[in-house]
């Protein structure tokens, strides 16, 4: 009876047991499946973005300015649609998007500028995504500044305090009064370790390594003379850069003799670049000549009667395509391997801009006509002005043609822009009294100032010489380009 009453106890109390182990498998496989479900969902881990990063819109372009962006954050995107404006180093170019999504976030704002390639500048999420909880990249870190090396030990501290020593029995050897009347320590200061109370050398750089430098107290000027004065009087060391006025604050009147930091748009630095590398790695040659300008003057009078209006600088591009194609030598690029004779003749035009020079170009301007290329040289000048150039339309030029003439230029010599072999530098045209040989008669002659600058590895003064004497013929005689 008391071993039956004895397990029915044991009994119930291992129920009891059982009962509570099931009820705390239950509670934790039920805190995993809500911790799981915590973690996998996108308000803790966010939605993958898609990353938008700066392109190449030309092959020169190593970096780029945002201008303008035409989506805002969480407008539908759909490829093909402009999603910014970017300033290359050549114009200003629509970006496209080459995803269907949503722009969730713009990380690089309108005016930011110097974007190297490569950089995300945005954010989007496919179609169907929340876009609000896109995952943002931590910011890249900066690289740690360079700090002069600063020890992480301090000095060891004196074990005690240097004793006074009675100024009756100083001793100090010569080494140790130089070193102290150096650096202007007192000798009482000094603890001596030498023989019968003398200071040592070691003593007195003991008590350098740990006394705090002494502080010099700055000289200061009579009140009778101003600091400009001073500054002006005391002369500046051998070999030391001369005092620069400080940067004066942009918008705002500077001082006499200050400046101010204009930054450079991607244009000039790009400018800048190929005219240093022109002007060092290619040896250039000039060659001048004068062209008369009579008969084209009165082709474009009769033309103009004819409601066709023509510039001179279409006949000069005319011109130089048909000199171009009579002498295909001249027609040339500079590569690694040597020169690299060209197929077609692609006349590159400068055309001053608020950015700097642009060089739209001409395509197959041996082909065409004169009012043509005077079409197509209007538009490309309007489209450089405006920034609005594609890169097919300023890109593989193999002759340059700059014209100052209208601002009053007599004459100048151009740089020429690599790869090219050549620039032609057209100056105003002039009237002047020239003697005919044939009658021996005074004439007037409006003559025009033309220089070609060419690449000396490419094109020899002789072969350069043989184009300008026909490109005179083919100027002073305009019928001969329709012929050719």
């Amino acid at each position: 009876m008391a071993a039956s009453l004895r397990l029915g106890r044991q009994g119930i109390l291992l129920g009891l047991k059982v009962s509570n182990l099931n009820k705390f498998l239950w509670s934790t496989q039920s805190a995993q499946e809500h911790a799981r479900h915590f973690f996998q969902s996108p308000w803790v881990f966010g939605v993958a973005p898609l990353n938008v990063q700066m392109p190449a819109l030309s092959p020169t372009m190593e970096e780029g300015n945002i201008v303008k962006w035409l989506k805002k954050e969480g407008e539908a995107v759909a490829a093909g649609d402009a999603l910014c404006e970017i300033e290359t180093d050549k114009a200003v170019v629509t970006m496209e998007s080459n995803d269907d999504g949503v722009l969730a976030k713009i990380l690089i704002e309108e005016g930011s500028r110097n974007v190297r390639l490569g950089t995300p500048i945005a954010l989007m999420v496919e179609e169907g995504q929340d876009w609000m909880q896109v995952e943002i990249p931590p910011p890249s870190a900066p690289p740690p500044a360079l700090h002069e090396a600063v020890p992480t030990v301090a000095p060891p501290l004196p074990s005690s305090p240097p004793k006074a020593v009675p100024a009756g029995s100083l001793r100090l050897s010569p080494a140790a009064r130089h070193i102290l009347d150096t650096h202007g320590v007192d000798p009482k200061l000094v603890t001596p370790t030498g023989p019968r109370g003398l200071i040592t050398k070691e003593d007195a750089l003991n008590i350098l390594k740990t006394s705090p430098e002494p502080k010099t107290t700055p000289v200061t000027a009579p009140p009778s003379l101003s600091s400009a004065k001073i500054a002006s009087a005391i002369p500046p060391p051998s070999g030391s850069r001369p005092n620069i006025p400080p940067l004066s604050v942009p918008g705002k009147p500077g001082a006499p003799g200050t400046f101010t930091e204009v930054p450079a748009s991607n244009v000039r630095r790009v400018i800048a670049q190929r005219l240093t590398q022109s002007k060092t790695t290619i040896p250039h040659s000039y060659a001048s000549v004068d062209c008369d300008m009579a008969a084209v003057m009165k082709l474009r009078k009769d033309l103009a009667k004819d409601q066709i209006k023509v510039s001179v600088n279409d006949f000069i591009i005319k011109a130089a395509a048909v000199t171009l194609k009579e002498l295909p030598d001249v027609n040339v690029t500079w590569s690694d391997n040597g020169p690299r004779p060209l197929d077609s003749i692609h006349i590159s035009i400068a055309v001053a801009t608020d950015k700097g020079l642009i060089t739209p170009i001409i395509r197959d301007a041996a082909n065409k006509g004169v009012q043509e290329i005077s079409t197509n040289a209007k538009a490309l000048a309007q489209k450089a002005r405006d920034g609005k150039l594609l890169p097919e339309e300023y890109q593989g030029g193999s002759f340059s043609i700059s014209n100052l003439g209208m601002f009053g230029i007599t004459g100048f010599s151009a740089v020429i822009n690599p790869p090219q072999a050549c620039i032609l530098a057209i100056g105003t045209s002039r009237a002047e009294l020239r003697l005919c040989e044939e009658n021996h008669t005074v004439r007037t002659q409006q003559l025009m100032s033309v220089t070609l600058s060419s690449d000396g590895r490419l094109v020899d003064d002789e072969l350069a010489s043989r184009f300008l004497e026909r490109f005179r013929a083919n100027l002073e005689e305009p019928q001969r380009m329709a012929l050719a």
